[in-house]
């Protein structure tokens, strides 16, 4: 690794923002990021409808999720030479502090200019690989799916976004088009649990029981539900030929 590439490496978030105790805890500003994503459909809605609908605002938010994921998954390509390196300085990080890497790094204070950098989305990959070393291998099931979902699922999810949200297309469409995204999400995601406890990696790196609940459990259930939800909604949308099911 270059002098240049250490460097870089030094200003994330464990060694830079905490200590300077300047900027915006990171996972605040991903709190942040999603919101300013999801605001424009809830408001296009209350513009074009005059209305608020929980089904639709919950989807906005899963699809303003799913965008930021997203950059974050492309970062894991372009930053998957260094993933392994950062990944045993978490590790290292957590047999000197006690700290559980994810947590710090969901704690560390930043600008939002540094939040957004590839670097900082390389680092997400890197924390999460001292639970999941599958992220510091370039041949695992998990690092290749999650880079395809990074590159090949922003453009159908900005899709539905709108279709939710303003119907500019049949209902018929937005339902198909929603059938074989959520399937995806919803198998994938399934498949990423089967695969995680299969290779026993549960057992990996002194784990803790509450970060496997939470970020393996929790976190990626997000996308099981919302796609088995998302089937549904889809189902609906193709058999009724409206958008009744999103309240118009």
């Amino acid at each position: 690794m270059s002098g240049g590439e250490s460097g870089a490496d030094r200003k994330t978030p464990d060694s830079g923002g905490r200590g300077t105790g300047s900027g915006v805890p990171a996972g605040l500003l991903a709190g942040l990021v999603i919101a300013v994503l999801a605001l424009p459909g809830v408001g296009w809605r209350w513009y074009l409808h005059g209305d608020f609908n929980v089904v639709h605002a919950l989807f906005t938010l899963f699809f303003s999720t799913n965008l930021l994921i997203c950059y974050w998954e492309m970062c894991l390509y372009f930053r998957r030479d260094h993933i392994g390196t950062r990944a045993e300085h978490w590790r290292r990080r957590r047999r000197e502090t006690g700290r559980i890497p994810a947590i710090e790094f969901l704690t560390s204070r930043m600008p939002l200019r540094r939040f957004l950098s590839p670097m900082v989305g390389g680092d997400v990959w890197s924390a999460y690989s001292t639970i999941d070393p599958s992220y510091s291998d370039r041949g695992s099931l998990a690092f290749n799916v999650d880079i395809g979902n990074g590159f090949v699922t922003p453009l159908p999810t900005l899709f539905l976004y709108a279709a939710y949200t303003a119907g500019f297309v049949p209902a018929v469409v937005a339902g198909i088009v929603g059938a074989m995204l959520f399937w995806q999400w919803a198998y994938v995601s399934s498949l990423y649990w089967v695969g995680f406890f299969v290779a026993g990696r549960q057992g990996q790196h002194h784990v803790s029981r509450g970060e496997l609940v939470f970020f393996v459990g929790v976190l990626n259930a997000i996308w099981v539900l919302f796609g088995v939800f998302g089937m549904y909604v889809s189902i609906r949308l193709i058999l009724e030929g409206g958008y009744g099911i999103l309240g118009y």
